[in-house]
């Protein structure tokens, strides 16, 4: 009677060990009866048919693979080796478990084919200028090959971007002669602008006041500084005011007119 309680206990042990699964929250469970798909189970407890059901389980996390280096050639004939990085994941469980044998490995090779076509079609500039157009464009062609493994891929990145010697230097020679030659600009530009207010400043100074606050302003500085020698500048319409103004002669009586014989 002992030893039947036993083997009876043994057995009922080895069924639940057999028999009860336990899915995690992050997790489901595909279920085969027979070898045919009854459905996904999960997260919790539940139990199987020993030898009758079979499970495979799938993890509903964001998966994040990185696209090995592909070398490119751009639509204006440059190489550039490439790096990337795809986020997926599963949106169906049965799909992703029937309808491909290995669906990371399904979705590297997608994606690294992908991404030579695309930037095959793209020149250089827009490769490094318009990448976010460029991931947005991966990330819907990727997408819509892998829908039909019950994958979702939610972005596509360009990591790096990797440029020949001969290139980077070529492209370093372009930007300097671009700066140099806004310099140029902005420098003829404030030439110009200078041109401008000279002008309005001679206009200024054409009547005898302003000519005169601005002899004022000179002599001002001018004495600031530690000189012996002041030079004063005087209109020549002033010359015989002042001569009268220092004691000196009349000015001198305009000579005869000269007669002719």
């Amino acid at each position: 009677m002992i030893v039947g309680v036993v083997v009876a206990a043994g057995l009922l042990l080895v069924y639940a060990m057999f028999a009860v699964r336990i899915v995690s929250e992050y997790e489901r469970g595909v279920i085969f009866r027979l070898g045919r798909v009854i459905g996904a189970k999960g997260p919790g407890l539940f139990f199987l048919i020993p030898v009758i059901d079979r499970m495979v389980k799938t993890n509903l996390q964001t998966f994040t693979d990185e696209i090995p280096p592909q070398d490119v050639i751009t639509r204006d004939n440059v190489t550039v080796q490439v790096t990337a990085v795809t986020y997926f994941g599963i949106v169906d469980p049965v799909r992703s478990v029937v309808a491909v044998q290995n669906y990371r490995y399904a979705i590297s090779q997608v994606s690294q084919t992908t991404l030579r076509s695309v930037l095959g079609q793209v020149d250089l500039d827009d490769l490094l200028v318009k990448r976010d157009d460029i991931n947005q464009q991966l990330q819907q062609i990727i997408d819509g090959l892998t829908e039909p493994w019950g994958v979702k891929v939610s972005l596509v990145e360009l990591k790096d971007v990797l440029l020949p010697e001969t290139m980077r230097r070529a492209m370093a020679r372009q930007a300097e002669a671009e700066r140099e030659r806004r310099a140029k600009v902005i420098h003829a530009q404030g030439e110009l602008e200078a041109s401008h207010a000279l002008r309005r400043a001679a206009e200024q100074l054409e009547t005898p006041a302003a000519m005169q606050l601005r002899v004022l302003s000179t002599l001002v500085e001018v004495s600031a500084e530690k000189s012996s020698t002041l030079i004063f500048p005087i209109p020549i319409e002033l010359l015989p005011l002042a001569r009268r103004l220092a004691g000196g002669d009349e000015d001198p009586p305009p000579p005869p007119p000269v007669s002719s014989a």
